[in-house]
């Protein structure tokens, strides 16, 4: 399919790149989920179940974390952030995500894992915010 020079700049390819990649994470983690709830037979909430509770909390926490570092690393490459930036930023969320969900996951957490995971995830909202507030800042003073 061929793109318009111009309209290839827009199309925020880097990001996009990554969303795929954590909406593929998002869909086993979904999944796994939903197979869990199957099998135990709990509709709604975790009944008491502390497998069920650890599993959802995986899930949530992926979307309470995912979607807002995203949209900073859209922002960042539509910006013009350097694409080794961008990808260092997808790189600290995508692999932050599957780390923090590694090391949730088992019943003995690995905390090694939970805790590189976060900080992967933090350093990538830290990152990707930072800069977008340098590359604002510098639009605004031009």
């Amino acid at each position: 399919m061929q793109v318009e020079s111009h309209a290839k700049e827009t199309l925020m390819l880097i990001t996009s790149t990554y969303a795929v990649l954590l909406t593929f994470l998002f869909i086993g983690l979904s999944v796994r989920a939903l197979r869990l709830r199957r099998e135990l037979r709990i509709a709604i909430g975790d009944a008491g179940n502390r497998d069920m509770l650890r599993v959802m909390r995986v899930h949530a926490n992926f979307a309470e974390y995912a979607p807002l570092c995203l949209l900073l690393l859209g922002l960042i490459e539509s910006q013009g952030a350097p694409s080794w930036l961008v990808h260092f930023v997808g790189v600290c969320l995508l692999s932050g995500r599957l780390a923090h969900a590694y090391g949730v996951s088992h019943a003995t957490e690995n905390f090694r894992f939970r805790v590189a995971g976060m900080a992967l995830t933090f350093t990538a909202f830290v990152v990707s915010a930072a800069t977008l507030l340098l590359l604002v800042l510098r639009a605004t003073v031009a």
